[in-house]
């Protein structure tokens, strides 16, 4: 087999030396960029790249036995870049929306709803505001906690809430 130097040569006189090189280093650049745990094709890209590289300083390379060397350099310096690049990314899918946006009319009717909704609930008395408030916010809490943070019988909860609810929606339903 040639000699890198050899190859060179033959390479920069215009025989067949660029095959040759491809063929001796191809398994060791390729190991580089997935040493790096590259995607396949990014590992493709780091590959192509160093080979570019190497065609584009060819003629620059003084020292033909450390050619496995630059090699391995280039193709690290090139992986290196890849990761880097990749830990700036923002994958799109985290700028769309999960939904489509609503359409501005419903953007006015829920803002409508929200509206009347929270004027009525400041009409209730307060114990019923803090009552919906606490089974809006907290809705795992048991009747007995509702009923300790509250000050009130356990047995009242359920019927107090009924009533402040049907209240409520009577006051919603007088602000259309």
């Amino acid at each position: 087999m040639d000699s890198n130097t050899e190859v060179l040569v033959g390479w920069r006189s215009g025989s067949h030396g660029w095959d040759a090189l491809v063929e001796r280093y191809s398994r060791l650049v390729w190991s580089v960029p997935r040493s790096f745990r590259l995607s396949h094709a990014d590992a493709a890209d780091v590959y192509q790249c160093t080979w570019l590289c190497l065609a584009e300083h060819l003629t620059r390379i003084r020292r033909p036995e450390g050619l496995g060397l630059w090699l391995v350099r280039t193709a690290t310096r090139q992986s290196i870049a890849v990761v880097r690049a990749r830990g700036r990314e923002v994958p799109l899918d985290l700028w769309e929306p999960e939904s489509p946006l609503p359409a501005p009319d419903e953007v006015a009717v829920t803002t409508d709803r929200q509206r009347r909704l929270w004027t009525a609930l400041t009409t209730l008395n307060e114990r019923c505001q803090r009552l919906l408030r606490i089974a809006a916010h907290s809705p795992e809490l048991s009747y007995a906690q509702v009923a300790e943070t509250l000050g009130i019988k356990v047995g009242t909860v359920g019927p107090t809430r009924s009533r402040c609810l049907a209240e409520l929606r009577r006051k919603v339903e007088g602000l259309r």
